[in-house]
């Protein structure tokens, strides 16, 4: 069956029924091991819209994964968090073996008058824009499996007034490993750097979700050094020793990345999204798409439409 966008999932149930697997055990929270999901991934590319968290171990994949901005085979143990409303593609040339690995799946409404509801905004991680996927290490990945282990055996067994909060424990101690093994991985980078790299992408990315957007116009060099208190020419300087791009650069390729989410999971019209992006016209929205894509956005969406109909 064709569908012109994402699968959306928007209960934990629904995802249970999609890979062939039994109701959940509980409703807000689920804990399973690939080896027990029915392979039904399609040849081609299909992509998944959740509602809900997912935390995620894969090993010994034979398809790859579209994470953010980074495809991943799974060869070795990588671990990704999505947030509610993050897309997820799968691209598959052929039918193969069964993965190993866990996905944790929660649904914001566990979560419910906690804490954790809040501060679970905080970890970065859940944002792929900002951090690629995180490869463990083997003791890693054992002491992971280890509080997953924890958080399916509470809601599995009988559930009580203390449940909830047990396992929003095991939930907290898990994102605060995650965090450690985060800070593992980009240790090798310089701190001052990534610092102002990742406020450079925080700015750009609420920048572009203000719904005043549309009066205020693109954003400029001046207002991204104002922005990181730096001066113009320092911030160029900077920017293209780190990343070696130009401002400019950095503000077209995250309209493109922008762009690119709306036109694969919305209705809205070619002439909306450039609206929405800060285009007075929908003509230069349209040249800009199509100088760093070599496509038009109708293009894109059509071709977007066609890999998913396969």
């Amino acid at each position: 069956m064709s569908d012109n966008k994402p699968i959306r999932l928007k209960t934990i149930s629904e995802f249970h029924k999609l890979r062939g697997l039994p109701a959940p055990k509980h409703p807000l929270i689920s804990v399973i091991n690939f080896e027990d999901m029915t392979d039904n991934t399609r040849i081609g590319k299909q992509s998944l819209l959740f509602d809900f968290y997912l935390i995620s171990v894969k090993r010994d994949m034979d398809h790859k994964y579209r994470y953010g901005q980074q495809d991943y085979d799974f060869d070795e143990g990588v671990m990704f968090c999505m947030a509610p409303h993050q897309v997820l593609s799968v691209v598959r040339e052929e039918q193969g073996k069964n993965p190993s690995g866990w996905m944790l799946m929660i649904h914001p409404d566990f979560l419910y008058d906690s804490p954790l509801a809040t501060s679970i905004k905080r970890y970065e991680f859940f944002d792929y824009a900002v951090h690629e996927a995180l490869f463990l290490s083997e003791d890693e990945e054992l002491k992971m499996q280890q509080i997953i282990e924890n958080i399916k055996q509470e809601y599995q067994g009988n559930i009580d007034r203390f449940s909830q909060n047990i396992i929003i424990s095991q939930l907290e101690t898990l994102f605060n490993y995650s965090h450690r093994f985060y800070q593992r991985q980009f240790i090798t980078r310089k701190k001052a750097s990534h610092q102002f790299l990742e406020k450079l992408e925080i700015f750009l990315d609420k920048y572009f979700e203000d719904r005043n957007i549309m009066q205020s116009g693109l954003p400029t060099v001046q207002l991204l050094s104002e922005q990181l208190n730096m001066s113009s020419q320092y911030m160029r300087s900077l920017l293209k020793s780190l990343t070696g791009h130009t401002p400019q650069q950095i503000i077209h390729e995250k309209v493109i990345e922008k762009a690119k989410e709306k036109l694969s999971t919305t209705e809205l019209t070619i002439s909306e999204i450039g609206y929405k992006l800060g285009f007075e016209h929908s003509q230069s929205f349209n040249k800009l798409f199509k100088a760093k894509t070599n496509m038009t956005p109708l293009g894109f969406r059509k071709s977007f439409k066609s890999i998913n109909s396969i």
